[in-house]
């Protein structure tokens, strides 16, 4: 085994932190200030998490990954839990209408986010065992699909609708590289079809996201104001921007931009060319990811690698088409950038396994 790992891969995701914190210190210290006082709140937090993390992938990328092959059912099981016992109320708190979190004094944890990491470990076991039963939906797709429909039910309860795309998009690109025959992508997309119709018809304000993503102005003190402001933001930014600092939709236009919509921030502040640096940054990232995963030498490493960069690259590639109006409002985060604890750790912890993976390639 190679002792040494992606050093390209690893050196843009901590310029992907490094940047996301000096933008997180840009786009919240306003908010920030007017809240707590302390205009360097948010940046506090997340560089805390960026540390924590940054130790986590560094021990993580030195742990084989054939242990997660191991222990792949003890930690789905750990996240299942998890994922019940934050929607049972005074475990559970509840932040912008969803019940996903545990409160931690000042800090708070997702257990989504972990879950789809869990399940991405949990699907490339199955895989790599199941191979020759995947021509046969019965033995081989349905049970882990049933096992992903779990997971999703649990989220959609909070309810996180984005996250409980990602994590269902997620598996379901493992499935497709595995084998599976195409006719169950064509059935699945209809299925999926009228299970949005559903999920829209059970809760209301579904519909007024995608209304508000029709035509925004419609409701532009309302539904349509988030993506208003963010389309304020992107428009004006030019070629190179406003300058670092310069930015006016965060002075309380766009609401909390340094979680979901700090993409626009850095396009106001940076233009064009600001936004293709850090586009060009997840290529990269995906590119990395991607020969990893095919230079390796098992199929459980090539499922797993693939399927957490997938996860991470989709991920962004929502938060962009959200936030320059391509698709409604999903409440989902731009990986290694946005605010964001839970997530930064579980993005980083996937890139020491996907680290570890590189050791032992070819």
């Amino acid at each position: 085994m190679n002792k040494s790992f992606d050093k390209i891969l690893f050196i843009t995701v901590i310029s992907l932190i490094i940047f996301g914190i000096l933008m997180i210190y840009s786009s919240s210290s306003i908010w920030a200030n007017y809240k707590f006082n302390d205009s360097l709140h948010f940046v506090k937090q997340q560089s805390l998490f960026a540390l924590i993390g940054l130790g986590l992938m560094i021990i993580i990328s030195k742990i084989d990954y054939k242990f997660y092959y191991k222990k792949s059912n003890l930690i789905l099981g750990i996240c299942l839990i998890l994922l019940i016992l934050v929607l049972i109320p005074g475990i559970g708190s509840v932040r912008n209408g969803s019940r996903s979190w545990f409160g931690i004094g000042p800090f708070g944890v997702q257990p989504s986010e972990a879950a789809k990491l869990g399940l991405i470990i949990f699907t490339s076991k199955y895989l790599n065992n199941s191979n020759k039963f995947l021509k046969s939906y019965k033995h081989g797709v349905f049970p882990i699909l049933f096992v992903v429909l779990i997971f999703f039910g649990l989220i959609m309860l909070q309810p996180d609708m984005g996250t409980g795309v990602i994590l269902f998009i997620s598996i379901v690109a493992l499935l497709f590289i595995s084998g599976v025959n195409m006719k169950f992508f064509f059935i699945l997309g209809g299925l999926g079809l009228f299970g949005v119709i559903g999920l829209v018809i059970i809760a209301p304000y579904r519909m007024d996201r995608i209304t508000s993503f029709v035509n925004p102005w419609k409701d532009s003190l309302g539904t349509g104001f988030q993506i208003i402001q963010s389309l304020y933001a992107i428009g004006p930014g030019g070629l190179l921007g406003r300058g670092y600092g310069n930015s006016i939709q965060k002075h309380f236009y766009l609401p909390e931009p340094q979680t979901d919509f700090i993409f626009s921030i850095i396009t106001e502040e940076f233009g064009i060319v600001g936004a293709l640096i850090v586009i060009s940054l997840f290529i990269i990232l995906l590119y990395r990811g991607i020969k990893i995963s095919l230079n390796t030498n098992d199929k459980f490493s090539k499922y797993l690698s693939f399927g957490m960069t997938f996860q991470i690259i989709f991920q962004a590639c929502l938060n962009l088409m959200v936030v320059s109006g391509m698709i409604p409002v999903t409440g989902v985060t731009l990986p290694f950038l946005s605010y964001g604890g839970s997530s930064l750790l579980v993005s980083m912890s996937s890139i020491g396994i996907i680290l570890n993976i590189s050791r032992s390639s070819n």
